[in-house]
């Protein structure tokens, strides 16, 4: 795969026919892309947990009640006790991706405490885990017709309802997944 074909700062859509209950009508964040694997962030799993929880373990002081009532959401069955941050790029933080102009992904405790005291990213997203896969397994995943590629928008991430993603994603490339069958095209 040439690198203008890597799915880096795109959106994938779990098929309807995936069956794996980790990604049934999932849509992913690629943040990574390359041709030792992939990087995501599920998107539209919302976990039992707000940020104030992740404040109270890190014993961060919490200064923003909007930040401390912010949903935590589950960003994949890899690692899941670790954080990850989407955000609008800006700021200096630790251990940040850039994965675009505009998005980035941060894991460091340094954007935790900026949340907490309301002094974070503009816009941002926390999840709990991420969602890898190995060397050609993603585009193995896409030949299977596992995944469709849409791309990505920030207002989907940021403003369209948890329960609209995986829809609102497919339809940017106008697909409704919903209307999407098994076994189309066999004889």
């Amino acid at each position: 795969m040439t690198e203008k074909n890597y799915l880096n700062n795109q959106f994938i859509v779990a098929m309807p026919t995936l069956i794996d209950s980790r990604f049934s009508h999932a849509a992913i964040y690629l943040c990574q892309h390359n041709a030792d694997g992939a990087l995501g962030i599920v998107i539209n799993r919302e976990s039992n947990m707000k940020l104030k929880e992740i404040f109270m373990q890190m014993d961060i002081p919490i200064g923003s009640l909007t930040a401390a009532d912010a949903p935590v959401y589950f960003g994949g069955p890899v690692q899941q006790e670790r954080g990850f941050v989407l955000h609008t790029t800006g700021g200096k933080w630790a251990i940040t991706m850039p994965i675009s102009d505009t998005m980035s992904l941060t894991t460091s405790r340094d954007i935790i405490e900026a949340i907490a005291r309301g002094e974070g990213p503009e816009r941002y997203f926390v999840a709990l885990g991420y969602a890898g896969w190995g060397r050609g397994q993603l585009e193995q995943e896409m030949l299977s017709n596992s995944w469709l590629n849409a791309p990505f928008g920030e207002p989907i991430l940021f403003d369209t309802p948890i329960d609209l993603r995986w829809k609102m994603a497919a339809s940017q490339i106008g697909i409704d997944i919903n209307q999407l069958t098994v076994g189309a095209g066999h004889a």
